[in-house]
């Protein structure tokens, strides 16, 4: 895509291709979420069925989330102590938001946490952990 010699200004030639370069994220001894879908999330391409908290660097594959409107301050307590500087909290397939009482820990612990759809909640941690960030998505399957 260009702008044609003696053309207006906004005026784009759309015959010239418009290339994007991608580029494949790499795992390389962190935890990166190779696929999703209703019912289960992949890490590192091992299949996961239930709701789960991961990190670049650690993994807790047995959190005891089944449904949104259970969640409890006490669901969090193990991501305090990892310290991560961003929480991504999966909502499940409907997208939510955490009553401030839920995440009061946190707030005063510095930790920031977003809420979204757990497959938006995926796609953002990939990107955000290949930035080397520190970052968590506790993921409500």
């Amino acid at each position: 895509m260009q702008l044609k010699h003696g053309a207006p200004k906004d005026f784009l030639d759309y015959s010239t291709p418009l290339l994007m370069k991608l580029h494949l994220t790499q795992a390389a001894g962190s935890h990166l979420i190779t696929g999703y879908g209703d019912g289960w999330v992949e890490i590192n391409h091992q299949r996961h069925e239930h709701s789960l908290i991961v990190l670049p660097g650690s993994l807790l594959p047995a959190w005891p989330v089944e449904d949104f409107d259970q969640l409890q301050p006490t669901h969090f307590q193990a991501l305090l102590a990892l310290k991560p500087e961003l929480i991504l909290l999966g909502t499940g397939s409907r997208h939510r938001f955490l009553h401030p009482s839920i995440g009061r820990d946190l707030v005063v612990a510095g930790i920031s946490m977003e809420c979204m759809t757990t497959e938006a909640a995926c796609r953002t941690y990939n990107i955000l952990m290949a930035e080397s960030r520190q970052v968590a998505a506790a993921l409500i399957i």
